[in-house]
């Protein structure tokens, strides 16, 4: 009798956790960055760095995104423009005009808005349940975005609604990689959407006369932005996820808005009022409870086309 493979039986939801807290660390660079330099030309310079560093997956994407069909490049150009590029500009720029806790825990709806989008752009359908979800997060949400969630303005809204923008454009490309992933692989993508991030980038730094020089101080930062949070945090999480139960998972992405929360309170003396506290449990908790109801419910909030698609990367 063959003996069961031991690799098999090895469980990652260490290393999908240290992916999450590398995520947490994105403020400890990007809020200085962000009040120092246009968002554009951060997250310009952090695409080409991880531009460069994916570009040996290039040449193999491309010749097959040529040979995709129409709709998976309709996918791949809204991926990069749009979920890596103007995504990536929302959420540095929530930095400049809010705290540093508030844009990175409003990430965490990612999963409500995905699928919410799979229903429209993938058919999925959405059951009543759904709203079961979605109202308390609402609620969250705005509790953890106003400190005196009685008196808001328009002004007070910004970073919240930037840090919004950000997440439904990471949501749409979670639903449109899935959607892409059935002619292109994860290298592919990975490639296709730094790559067409950078150009987006820098035609709209031409358009808006944006000035792309990068002070010699901030080469660190920018290095470090991109290295951890970005490339090394999405190498390790999508490592991990074959290997790890969903159900370890979604508890172990909970380091991201923990480390987050650490690093904006102890770091950069982000002081949360206790309503926004509040916002924050009911935000993380909605969010946990609905992925495990997704994953272990025969009645999901979402109907879908396949059991492996359930499964949305936070990317």
């Amino acid at each position: 009798m063959t003996s069961p493979d031991p690799g098999a039986r090895v469980d990652r939801t260490w290393m999908v956790a240290l992916a999450a807290s590398f995520w947490g660390l994105s403020a400890l660079w990007r809020g200085p960055l962000a009040r120092e330099l246009p968002s554009l030309t951060i997250v310009f310079w952090e695409h080409l760095l991880l531009a460069v560093l994916v570009s040996p997956w290039l040449v193999p994407a491309t010749r097959r995104l040529l040979a995709a069909s129409v709709r998976t490049k309709v996918c791949v150009l809204v991926i990069g423009a749009g979920s890596s590029a103007l995504a990536t500009v929302l959420f540095t720029a929530a930095f400049r005009v809010g705290d540093p806790i508030t844009p990175q825990v409003l990430q965490k709806l990612q999963p409500l808005v995905a699928l919410a989008l799979a229903a429209v752009i993938l058919g999925e359908r959405l059951r009543p349940r759904y709203a079961a979800f979605l109202a308390p997060a609402l609620v969250g949400a705005w509790l953890l975005t106003f400190a005196d969630p009685l008196r808001v303005s328009v002004s007070s809204a910004q970073a919240a609604l930037l840090a919004l923008g950000a997440a439904t454009l990471w949501a749409a490309g979670t639903v449109l990689g899935r959607a892409a992933s059935t002619e292109l692989g994860f290298r592919d993508l990975t490639s296709l959407r730094f790559t067409v991030g950078l150009v987006t980038l820098g035609v709209l730094a031409a358009v808006t006369s944006t000035p792309l020089a990068l002070p010699p101080a901030a080469v660190p930062s920018v290095v470090l932005l991109a290295l951890v949070p970005g490339l090394a945090a999405m190498v390790l999480y999508y490592l991990a996820l074959g290997r790890t139960p969903a159900s370890r998972a979604t508890l172990a992405e909970l380091a991201f808005p923990v480390t987050a929360t650490l690093v904006g309170v102890l770091a950069l003396d982000a002081r949360p009022t206790w309503t926004q506290w509040l916002g924050v449990g009911i935000v993380l908790v909605t969010v946990v409870l609905l992925s495990l109801h997704e994953r272990r419910s025969t009645h999901p909030a979402v109907v879908v086309q396949d059991s492996d698609s359930r499964r949305l990367p936070v990317l």
